[in-house]
């Protein structure tokens, strides 16, 4: 049997395969509202044969959205507008559909990466004043951020709570906390980003203590049966920076505190970042953090070959492998997966003439298997 088509779990939610279709960014919504693209965007995903499907990262509040065009869950509308999406994919899938929650930070306000992706300064159209942890900003040339005060923390804390209430109302299957990527939460966790001298700052324990309260929040809120985790970058790739001895501390902090899995990836924090890309290049990290803690470890990174994400799996590397950009080119890619290492896989019944001839019982119902 295949070990990256086995059955798994993520705490209480129950996953046919361990192939997770990453959050990726679409910049489509509209004052962050999912948009029609986001019901064409999901619902293929949806139908990918995937264990997981996780969205996009969702602002917790305008201000933490990274563009203007970023999707949101602060406020009715953008409840209502995830609503509409998930109720049209959900009508012809039955995949678990979770969310990542996140703040942006510094790294907020900035354009499309088809416009370029620089920052938005507040007094040009559509931007606004971002915050961080200290007033450093994330570019030599771009306007510093105002540093957080204890309103402003407890004003993020709260936002990533009532986010959090709102994808339960929604149905989500899981909720990923993103730490990752340079974004808020991250940046209190590296030393580059972060030179408070209170209690959010300078030594580790106290670096890490505001990504924990606000795991610690969101947990509080989520039903015991859903899971919620948290997307970490194990490396800053830069010196001086956020490094995997951190991120192990970090792991087993969550993995105390109750954490259902952690997603591994790394960078996004500094522009002086030297990221050795190649297939695969992230995983590492999640090995050593798997070795270091109970909890799933889902591994991420230039992963396109059904053979490498088998072995991954097989040799526990990771519990799970996560694509991203992979999925975007080719948005079957769990189908093909399972046809080359003789597995199964769940596709829409619309879809099952297409089986090849000979991968003959390569497809499962979306529920009941039944031809």
């Amino acid at each position: 049997m295949s070990a990256l088509f086995s059955p798994a779990r993520l705490g209480a939610l129950e996953l046919a395969n361990r192939i997770v279709v990453a959050p990726m960014c679409q910049y489509s919504a509209q004052a962050g509202c999912m948009s029609d693209w986001h019901v064409m965007h999901l619902g293929q995903l949806a139908m990918s044969g995937a264990g997981l499907l996780i969205i996009e990262a969702t602002g917790v509040e305008p201000e933490g959205r990274i563009s203007p065009a970023d999707v949101g869950l602060y406020d009715d509308a953008c409840e209502a507008a995830m609503e509409r999406v998930l109720l049209a994919v959900r009508r012809y899938s039955g995949m678990p559909i979770g969310v990542q929650l996140a703040h942006a930070g510094r790294k907020a306000s900035s354009r499309a990466p088809w416009d370029g992706g620089s920052l938005i300064r507040p007094d040009e159209p559509g931007g606004w004043q971002t915050v961080a942890p200290s007033a450093v900003p994330h570019g030599a040339d771009e306007p510093a951020p105002v540093a957080l005060d204890d309103a402003g923390l407890d004003r993020v804390r709260t936002a990533f709570v009532e986010a959090a209430r709102r994808a339960v109302r929604l149905g989500l299957d899981l909720i990923e906390v993103h730490s990752a990527h340079g974004y808020l939460l991250h940046q209190f966790l590296s030393p580059l980003a972060n030179q408070r001298t209170d209690a959010y700052g300078g030594a580790l324990e106290n670096r890490m203590r505001f990504p924990l309260e606000v795991f610690d929040a969101v947990r509080a809120v989520v039903p015991a049966g859903t899971p919620v985790g948290v997307r970490i970058s194990a490396s800053d790739w830069a010196e001086g920076g956020w490094d995997l001895a951190q991120s192990l501390i970090y792991a087993q902090a969550l993995d105390g505190r109750g954490c259902d899995f952690i997603h591994v990836s790394s960078g996004g924090l500094s522009t002086a970042q030297k990221i050795p890309l190649e297939p695969g290049y992230q995983i590492p990290f999640a090995e050593a953090i798997r070795q270091a803690v109970g909890m799933p470890v889902i591994g991420v990174g230039l992963i396109t070959e059904p053979e490498h994400a088998e072995a991954i799996v097989a040799k526990g590397q990771a519990d799970f492998v996560a694509l991203a950009r992979g999925m975007l080119y080719n948005p079957r890619w769990p189908w093909h997966a399972a046809a080359r290492l003789g597995a199964k896989v769940h596709a829409p019944r619309q879809y099952w003439r297409s089986e090849p001839s000979e991968f003959r019982g390569l497809f499962l119902g979306l529920t009941d298997g039944k031809r």
